[in-house]
């Protein structure tokens, strides 16, 4: 009877702590993965965004944490403006993607639901019918024109049905964003407020990947704002005009030269 060689006893020795080794690794990269902390996601995001919207003072993990919301204008900027209160996050995996909730209490009454899932060639995000409410001087920290116009008031943002579709780098969006501009001022007029305004942005219907932008005035209002455009792709094309109350003309005068090409008490607006 042939006995077993020495190098076969060493082999079926081996593999048992080959075994428990790969189980070690896995278990590290698993309990690393879980513990990710939240830094690792501002970091993404301020790439992805071009420094533009930033996680400051991150706190917790990538699945579940806080930090500060921050605009600024990229780059190079030197102006940044920052929520009164902090913005926390929940990530959860799924078969299908990932599913996370965005909660900001100073803004938002119920927590932004929102599904994220890959397929072949990008990705899809999918937004729960949501309502908020956002400080206007926000915007300034995004830089020009934001920060000559120092803008105030209330932003209330809404969406339904909203979808956003990346395929081969070009995206495509269904259902609908509405954002109300409630009581606007500036610090480039004394009137306070000018008025109230809303600009609409609805995804295609039956096929159509162009997106339409209209923007209207809001009540009885100083400065009239209207207008409309195309949202393809990446590209906005819009044009619009902004137009002086007559007894508000000198008032806005300011303002007007900002927002375009003046022509008296109306300026127009050009964009792509």
């Amino acid at each position: 009877m042939r006995r077993p060689s020495t190098a076969s006893f060493t082999t079926v020795a081996k593999t048992p702590w080959r075994w428990a080794w790969a189980g070690g690794l896995l278990g590290l990269g698993l309990a690393v993965l879980l513990c990710a902390p939240a830094r690792w996601l501002a970091a993404g995001v301020a790439q992805a965004s071009q420094g533009q919207v930033q996680l400051a003072d991150p706190r917790g993990t990538v699945w579940d944490g806080s930090a500060q919301l921050v605009l600024a204008g990229g780059e190079g900027s030197t102006g940044s403006t920052a929520l009164p209160e902090r913005l926390r996050w929940q990530i959860r995996p799924a078969l299908s993607g990932l599913h996370a909730a965005l909660q900001a209490d100073c803004c938002m009454a119920q927590p932004l639901q929102v599904h994220a899932q890959p397929h072949w060639g990008g990705a899809q995000l999918a937004l729960t019918d949501s309502q908020s409410h956002w400080p206007a001087p926000l915007l300034a920290g995004l830089g020009a024109p934001w920060n000559t116009l120092q803008p105030e008031g209330t932003l209330a943002l809404s969406t339904q049905a909203l979808v956003l579709d990346w395929n081969a780098g070009r995206m495509v969006l269904a259902g609908q964003v509405r954002l109300e501009a409630i009581d606007m001022a500036s610090r480039l007029s004394t009137l306070k407020p000018m008025g109230s305004y809303r600009l609409t942005l609805t995804g295609g219907q039956n096929g159509n990947t162009t997106s339409t932008v209209q923007l209207e005035t809001l009540g009885s209002s100083s400065l009239q704002l209207v207008g409309s455009g195309q949202w393809v792709g990446a590209r906005l094309r819009f044009e619009g005009t902004a137009t002086a109350a007559p007894d508000r003309v000198d008032a806005l005068s300011n303002l007007l030269n900002i927002i375009g090409r003046r022509d008296g008490a109306r300026a127009t607006i050009k964009v792509g």
